[in-house]
């Protein structure tokens, strides 16, 4: 069980005191009234739990036989990125945090067929038993379902997935899901109304095996804190390499689940929010539009994106670099209407290694966790 609500805006005054403190130290500039701890109504976490592994060798290939060798690469990268143990360093960051509220986004479930084939891995239930081995409540409201790709022939030697002939035994499916964990101890939040739908604009990536897409979509809740009213919303757009199909889901999600009424909304946008990639960020945060509960004044560059790698026979985003890659900000919580962002109440998390050895980040994206007032 969580501990009393005092305690847990306590908790969390003191993670963005410690930083807004460093912060002042080094810009004395920093208004005195921008201090933490006026105490939010409600605090909530975005968080990109990561696949496990880059696609860019399956996306990549050129040749049916190319893309076999790169499915067996990225399925092997990730039983390295081990999220069984990443699934520890993400439950203890909620549990240092306690948000009400949780968008998450790459939720995966890598499931295994075939003659005994490895391990597989459904994100999901593995996170809630780390959750619940803590005493944490969190129920999930809502989901989406997006990308389903394969099963495709997961030719892991090693691991007893080829026999002579040779022949595959083994086969994989990447599905890909974004999700709204509701903390079930928060006095006076109340939650209905689960919805969620995929972007008509979607990207087309051309392989070997047919034309692929990701699906992205988003996911809602309608909620209530102590009778105040409120849509939580939690999305993935497409990434820089489609700007225009990013740009388009932007729109479709202002003109949809981020319309009118008082949302706050959390997700990897994949928008740079310095304007150097695409213009979503500015589409979303135009006047009369959202607010971007990260105040870089006050709290720095915030940068959430990304944690790179390249250690062949590994594909890449092996989670093995030891020194941060972090170089742009792409993981928001937004807000519009009443909910208005607590100044200096944000803090990022998973931006420093968890463990000593690979995996050191708990995700190739760090997370970012804010308080707002209703």
């Amino acid at each position: 069980m969580h501990e009393p609500r005092s305690l847990t805006r306590r908790a969390f005054g003191v993670l963005t005191a410690a930083l807004t403190a460093a912060l002042v130290a080094a810009v004395p500039a920093v208004p005195a009234s921008a201090a933490p701890g006026s105490d939010p109504d409600l605090v909530v976490m975005t968080r990109n739990l990561y696949l496990g592994s880059s696609l860019a060798p399956a996306l990549t290939a050129t040749t049916p036989e190319g893309f076999v060798a790169a499915v067996a690469r990225i399925y092997a990268t990730v039983q390295y990125t081990d999220f069984p143990a990443r699934a520890e360093a993400l439950a203890d960051e909620i549990e240092a945090t306690s948000p009400d509220l949780v968008g998450l986004q790459e939720v995966t479930r890598w499931t295994t067929s075939g003659v005994n084939p490895p391990p597989g891995y459904d994100f999901l239930p593995v996170l809630q038993e780390a959750l619940e081995a803590r005493g944490l409540d969190y129920s999930v409201a809502a989901t989406v379902d997006n990308a389903s790709i394969g099963p495709a022939p997961l030719a892991l030697a090693t691991q007893g997935c080829v026999q002579p002939g040779p022949t595959i035994t083994c086969a994989v499916r990447l599905q890909d899901r974004d999700v709204i964990l509701v903390n079930d101890d928060t006095p006076g939040l109340t939650w209905s109304n689960p919805q969620s739908g995929r972007y008509r604009a979607q990207a087309l990536l051309p392989s070997p095996v047919g034309p692929l897409s990701f699906d992205r979509g988003w996911v809602s809740i309608d909620a209530r804190l102590d009778r105040k009213p409120f849509r939580f919303v939690n999305t993935h757009l497409e990434t820089e390499a489609f700007p225009a199909v990013q740009q388009a889901q932007a729109a479709e999600f202002l003109a949809g689940p981020g319309r009118r009424g008082t949302v706050i909304a959390t997700g990897d946008f994949n928008s740079a929010a310095d304007g150097s990639s695409t213009t979503s960020y500015a589409q979303l945060t135009a006047r009369g539009r959202f607010r971007d509960a990260w105040d870089e004044r006050l709290l720095g560059a915030g940068l959430t994106c990304c944690q790179t790698s390249s250690t062949p026979p590994l594909a890449p985003g092996a989670l093995n670099n030891p020194v941060s890659t972090l170089r742009t900000r792409i993981d928001l919580v937004l807000s519009r209407g009443a909910a208005r962002a607590v100044p200096g109440e944000a803090v990022v998390v998973g931006d420093v290694p968890f463990q000593g050895v690979p995996p050191f980040w708990a995700s190739d994206h760090a997370g970012v966790v804010a308080g707002f007032d209703l």
